[in-house]
């Protein structure tokens, strides 16, 4: 591999100007010179130390994402808008899969935190547990001090940026629809319980509800297709009286219908099916499924943004609205 000393012989000049040229130093070097150098490290392919450029600045050009579960439509999407951020300014971004772990999570912000990254975007959101919030905060505040910035993206108040979406009001949408349309007893397939989204959509659910004496009847199962499966199936021979099906995020809507028909239950006919996220797999089910969408995508893109504006303004939030995308599913 061609070395850095390569590239200034190539370019005649000294080693210290090629160094501050592919460094992106601020130090002034004439035009004429910062072109041979780049372009000399064209020619012989050259590709930086990035642990040595860490060294000399103490940080290093990538972003740090911490992650429940990269499979899961919710954290794909969330990726792919901070990707979209960070491609064009050269950012590496690592994606860290917890597994909805908490000792595993604090595993790798160590890690990240030992690699000097100086960007850590905490992609779910957040857990209602006050060892995992002490854990956390004093996870960012070590970080902090060493210059790091944190954004999370949901209720975790531990971090500097925020990024919040009111799951409550879209919980509360989603009821409106379903109890226009004369439902007033449903399930409800529900996620991890302490997850703040999962509090905050049962939340919703249940208070639209009871202000029309209806009722929602909740089941917490795995956050996957076999979840909503088994909770379709739980709720409807505990509850036969249910005319919905709710799933807390669309794989487990979807393992829902999948299940209802096996059972020769007509959707929307015999019992209607709604999710949250508005993941793609929506649109290809049939009938295709009614779901609280949230702009994942430009959730992600905010939280990559704000962490990069961290440095003057390292407390700022950015707020998103749910939308209801009504669909077949819910007739």
């Amino acid at each position: 591999m061609a070395s850095l000393r390569d590239v200034a012989m190539r370019a005649g000049v000294s080693l210290s100007t090629a160094s501050r040229v592919l460094s992106g130093s601020d130090y002034p070097v004439a035009e004429e010179m910062r072109v041979r150098v780049l372009a000399a490290a064209s020619d012989l392919d050259y590709v930086p130390n990035a642990q040595a450029q860490t060294l000399l600045s103490g940080t290093t050009r990538a972003v740090g994402v911490l992650v429940g579960d990269v499979g899961d439509p919710y954290f794909s999407e969330i990726i792919h808008g901070i990707h979209e951020v960070a491609t064009p300014l050269n950012l590496l971004v690592s994606i860290c899969d917890t597994a909805r772990d908490v000792d595993r999570e604090m595993a790798y912000f160590r890690m990240l935190q030992a690699h000097r990254y100086e960007l850590v975007i905490i992609g779910g959101s957040g857990l209602d547990d006050a060892t995992y919030k002490a854990e956390l905060a004093r996870r960012v505040a070590g970080f902090q001090a060493m210059g790091g910035h944190t954004v999370s993206i949901g209720n975790s108040d531990a971090a500097g940026g925020r990024v919040l979406v009111d799951n409550v009001a879209g919980a509360e949408t989603l009821a409106a629809h379903l109890i226009e349309r004369g439902h007033r007893e449903i399930g409800v397939a529900a996620g991890q319980a302490n997850l703040h989204s999962t509090i905050d959509r049962v939340v919703g659910l249940r208070a639209a509800f009871e202000r029309v004496g209806g009722t929602a009847h909740v089941v917490h199962v795995t956050p996957d297709r076999e979840g909503g499966r088994a909770g379709a199936a739980e709720l409807t021979a505990r509850h036969p009286g249910i005319t919905a099906v709710v799933g807390t995020a669309d794989q487990m809507a979807i393992g829902a219908m999948h299940w209802l028909q096996e059972q020769g239950v007509s959707v929307p006919g015999g019992v209607a099916i709604a999710g949250f996220n508005d993941i793609p797999a929506a649109t290809d089910v049939r009938p295709t499924l009614t779901s609280v969408r949230l702009p994942l995508r430009a959730m992600g893109a905010a939280a990559l943004e704000l962490g990069l504006a961290a440095r003057t303004e390292p407390r700022a939030m950015r707020r998103f609205q749910p939308e209801l995308i009504v669909r077949g599913s819910t007739g």
